[in-house]
């Protein structure tokens, strides 16, 4: 309390100055109809920025529950057309058609760890049997391929990421479906090397490459990437380096793939494995 006298005795003719200052504007504004307007006009656009500026602020925060959103419709919305594409009373389909023959179902996911500077690089998810996931389904995001679910537990799956020496993906040209193997060799994370492809091909820089369903994984048609460089080794095939579509670096949420139809496939072709 002695401090507070203190202070109003050292500074009295400052706030009596205050005091006076914004008595002479409060009665200025309340008889002048222009000034009132101005004040008013002035308050409101102060007020304005302040409730934009929360606005841009309260947007940002929750940008985060916004992407799991849209990534849980997007989700939904690969179902629906899966469900589509199963009903022949929707659409009939020609035997060759191997997109439609083999069934997915689409799970997503947020990726809560990831590497790329390793020989052999891994992918965690935040979600395993608990929904549905389980080892070798493959996983997507909205710009092209990521890896193989390699472990899962009830709510985490790890992942072998495309970045990984050991994994190998059947891929083809998009243009002529010609096909080959696909693998990272452990240098640019941003390209792999695209091997079995015959040197007669037709190949141009910038051609697609997208995943040619020889495999009860990855659905038909998914973008890897695009031709980056290719020469002939070996006489007779090229090998070709594609850049990747997908930059692993910007990885948030992917979709989990499941074929429906995998294990009927895997237990066929046992037959004749062991014939």
């Amino acid at each position: 309390m002695r401090n507070l006298l203190r202070f109003i005795i050292r500074y009295h003719f400052v706030i009596l100055f205050i005091f006076f200052e914004t008595l002479s504007l409060i009665l200025v504004v309340r008889n002048n109809n222009f000034q009132k307007a101005r004040v008013v006009t002035y308050f409101q656009s102060t007020a304005g920025y302040i409730y934009n500026k929360i606005d841009i602020l309260t947007e940002y925060l929750d940008l985060q529950k916004a992407n799991q959103k849209l990534a849980a419709e997007n989700t939904e919305l690969k179902n629906i057309l899966q469900r589509m594409y199963r009903s022949d009373e929707v659409f009939f389909y020609s035997e060759h058609d191997t997109v439609y023959r083999q069934h997915y179902f689409y799970t997503s996911a947020r990726i809560i760890n990831n590497s790329i500077n390793k020989q052999h690089n891994f992918l965690t998810l935040n979600k395993g049997t608990g929904v549905g996931i389980k080892p070798e389904m493959a996983v997507i995001s909205p710009e092209g391929i990521v890896g193989v679910v390699k472990g899962v537990s009830n709510r985490f799956a790890t992942v072998i990421s495309l970045l990984n020496t050991d994994l190998k993906i059947s891929g083809k040209f998009k243009k002529n479906d010609y096909y080959g193997s696909l693998f990272w060799d452990g240098r640019d994370y941003r390209k792999v090397l695209f091997r079995e492809i015959p040197y007669h091909v037709d190949i141009s820089l910038g051609d697609t490459v997208i995943t040619s369903g020889f495999s009860t994984i990855f659905p038909e048609g998914i973008l890897i990437g695009t031709v980056y460089d290719y020469e002939v080794k070996g006489g007779n095939f090229y090998e070709i380096t594609v850049e990747l579509s997908t930059d692993f670096k910007n990885l948030d949420h992917v979709s989990v793939v499941s074929n429906l139809q995998r294990q009927e496939q895997l237990e066929l072709e046992q037959l004749f494995d062991n014939d």
